[in-house]
């Protein structure tokens, strides 16, 4: 075992872990942040998104320990301080951006590293920036809108579906 300690959403948090925990097993099992999903465990859905360091990783494909002494984000550090909806969150919210749920948090944080790089991304912008997050339920067309509305942009001439 290794002791591991890393800032996890503004806290400084530390555990001991074997060398082949996941980052993902690590926040789930060891923190109980259970909003970072693991869908498949071999990096392609993206549902364990989550920020090291201000970018965006599959959890499910890093090591706890490559995030010793890392700055890492969840989608429970999301929120604004009162609790309420951020921004992106609010978005999908409202713009029916989730059916079941399970890729949500992929999702949302995979929108959050999009828009700090590109504040106003065009819709072929943020489709292929998502390519690495699969959902099963939604099409993705109302997550695009939710993202694109995140920004800032006007969505009205946008059909829902």
């Amino acid at each position: 075992m290794t002791q591991v300690s890393m800032t996890v959403n503004g806290k400084t948090v530390s555990g001991d872990v074997e060398g082949r925990t996941l980052l993902s097993s690590f926040l789930r099992d060891h923190l109980s942040l259970t909003g970072t999903h693991v869908g498949c465990d071999t990096a392609q859905c993206g549902a364990c998104v989550v920020h090291v360091n201000g970018e965006a990783v599959k959890s499910c494909n890093m090591l706890a320990l490559e995030a010793d002494g890392a700055d890492v984000g969840t989608i429970e550090g999301q929120a604004n301080p009162d609790g309420s909806l951020n921004v992106i969150q609010q978005a999908f919210q409202d713009h029916h951006g989730l059916q079941c749920g399970f890729c949500t948090p992929g999702m949302v944080m995979s929108a959050a590293a999009l828009l700090k790089d590109n504040p106003r991304p065009t819709e072929a912008e943020i489709r292929k920036y998502l390519v690495g997050n699969l959902c099963r339920c939604t099409g993705y067309h109302n997550i695009v809108k939710a993202i694109m509305a995140a920004s800032g942009q006007d969505v009205s001439h946008i059909a829902a579906e």
